[in-house]
C-alpha cells in the first residue's frame, strides 16, 4: 500500500501548533509571529508536506516565483554577446553565491527562483512582461553595468523588485550594497601593516561605482599614511585582466611590494603573474583580494581577502522583495554590509 502524501493535519501534529495556525502559514497571511512561522516551515521540511501551489496561488494571489535576473546593458539582441554575456555569468563565482543566498530564503518558503539573463532591450521588455502577467512575484536584480535601463523600467512600471548594489543613478527602488570605501581602505591598511611600502592596485572597471569607491578607499588609507603615489591598472574583474594588469605595473614600477586587486578572480591572476615572472607571494609581493569568494581558497597561495557578505546580501534582497510583495514594505529603502579582512597566506 502506498503511503499517502503529507497533510496539514501532520504538519500541525510536527509543529506542535494547530491545523489553522499552519494554514496561516501556508497561505501567507500576515502578521504570523516570525517565530512560529519558522517552526511550521521546518515541520514542513521535516514532513515533506507539498501544498497544491496551483490553487493556493488562486488564494492568495501570488506566484510563490521569483525573477534573479541578472542584467547587462546591451541594445539589439545578438546570439554571440548574449552567448559571452551568459559565460560570464556561469563562471563567475559571485553570482554562484548570488542563487546560494537567495535560495536560503526561498527554499524554506517553497518559493522558486526563475533565473533569467536581460542583456538586450528585448530580454529587459521580456522581463517586465513577465512580472506584469503575474507569472512572478517580482524581481531581485543584478546589474553589471551602470547604464542598465532595467532598473528605471522597473520602477516605472511599479514593479516589486530589489536591486544588488546602489544604482547609478537615482531610482525609487531598494537596494542592498557593500560599504565598497571601507573595504578598500581594509585592504591598504593589511598592506602598510605587512610592510608594504609601495602597493598598486588592479581596479575593477572604474565605469561601475563599487570599483571607484574600492580605489577610492585604498588610496585614502594610504594617503593618510604618507603613501600618496598609487599606481593603478584598470582590470575588468576576470582573471585575464588580473594577469594583464599586474603585468602592466610590474613593467611599470618593477619594485612593486602590494597588489590590492579589486575581486579574487583578478587577485588569482595578479598571484600567477608574478609567479611566472619570479617572485614571491608574499615574499616579494603581497596581495590582497576582495569578495571573499570561493577563488580566495583555491587560489595559490590562499588569497587575504576583504569579505564581501554576498549569500547575507542576496538573502537579504529576497526578504526585502517578500515584505514588498507582502505590502509590508515602506518607501525604497538601502540596507548597506560591512565589509570584513579575512587573512590567509597571501599578505
Amino acid at each position: 500500500m502506498s503511503r499517502q502524501p503529507p497533510t496539514l493535519e501532520d504538519v500541525a501534529r510536527a509543529a506542535g501548533v494547530s491545523r489553522a495556525t499552519v494554514s496561516r502559514v501556508v497561505n501567507g497571511v500576515r502578521n504570523v509571529d516570525p517565530a512560529l512561522q519558522e517552526v511550521v516551515f521546518r515541520a514542513i521540511e521535516l514532513t515533506g508536506y507539498a501544498p497544491n501551489r496551483a490553487a493556493r496561488s488562486l488564494v492568495i494571489r501570488r506566484a510563490e516565483t521569483v525573477a534573479l535576473v541578472i542584467s547587462g546593458v546591451g541594445g539589439a539582441a545578438d546570439d554571440a554577446a548574449r552567448e559571452v554575456f551568459a559565460t560570464r555569468v556561469f563562471t563567475d563565482p559571485f553570482f554562484g553565491r548570488v542563487v546560494g543566498g537567495v535560495m536560503s530564503f526561498l527554499r524554506p518558503r517553497s518559493m522558486h527562483p526563475v533565473l533569467m539573463l536581460a542583456e538586450s532591450d528585448a530580454d529587459r521588455q521580456e522581463v517586465v512582461s513577465f512580472l506584469r502577467q503575474g507569472r512572478a512575484d517580482g524581481a531581485l536584480v543584478v546589474s553589471t553595468h551602470p547604464d542598465d535601463p532595467l532598473p528605471a523600467l522597473l520602477a516605472g512600471a511599479k514593479l516589486p523588485a530589489v536591486l544588488f548594489a546602489r544604482p547609478s543613478r537615482p531610482v525609487p527602488l531598494t537596494y542592498v550594497d557593500l560599504d565598497h570605501r571601507a573595504g578598500g581602505a581594509l585592504a591598504a591598511r593589511h598592506l602598510l601593516a605587512r610592510g608594504c611600502r609601495r602597493p598598486a592596485t588592479v581596479s575593477g572597471p572604474l565605469d561601475v561605482r563599487a570599483s571607484r569607491e574600492r580605489l577610492a578607499g585604498f588610496r585614502e588609507a594610504l594617503a593618510e599614511a604618507g603613501v600618496t603615489d598609487v599606481p593603478l591598472a584598470e582590470g575588468g574583474f576576470t582573471l585575464a585582466s588580473g594577469i594583464a594588469g599586474t603585468a602592466e605595473l610590474l613593467a611599470r614600477h618593477p619594485d612593486l611590494d602590494g597588489v590590492f586587486a579589486a575581486n579574487d578572480l583578478m587577485a588569482q591572476g595578479a598571484c600567477r603573474l608574478l609567479r611566472e615572472r619570479g617572485k614571491r607571494v608574499p615574499g616579494d609581493v603581497a596581495v590582497v583580494g576582495f569578495d571573499d569568494s570561493g577563488v580566495a581558497v583555491t587560489c595559490e597561495p590562499p588569497l587575504t581577502s576583504v569579505r564581501q557578505p554576498v549569500e547575507r546580501m542576496a538573502e537579504e534582497m529576497a526578504r526585502l522583495l517578500d515584505g514588498q510583495v507582502r505590502g509590508e514594505a515602506g518607501a525604497p529603502t538601502g540596507v548597506v554590509f560591512d565589509p570584513e579582512l579575512v587573512v590567509r597566506a597571501s599578505a
